[in-house]
């Protein structure tokens, strides 16, 4: 008895349908992760930039005017 490829290999062919829906999950769960990823990253950032905001002071703006009066 020869042994084939084809024994432990059963190929199936698959429907052209099936393979679109197969890649479309992927893709979709690939989209949804990136989505997840992106919004904890977004928020994680937000998180430090306003605690940088609230540690350092206020600064002044300067205006033209209030430098004209001090060059003056």
């Amino acid at each position: 008895m020869t042994i084939t490829k084809e024994e432990f290999f059963k190929i199936e062919k698959t429907s052209p349908r099936n393979k679109a829906a197969a890649t479309d999950e992927a893709a979709r769960q690939i989209i949804l992760t990136a989505e997840a990823e992106r919004a904890k990253k977004t928020e994680r950032l937000r998180k430090l930039r306003e605690a940088q905001e609230a540690a350092k002071p206020a600064a002044k703006t300067t205006t033209k005017r209030t430098l004209r009066a001090r060059a003056s």
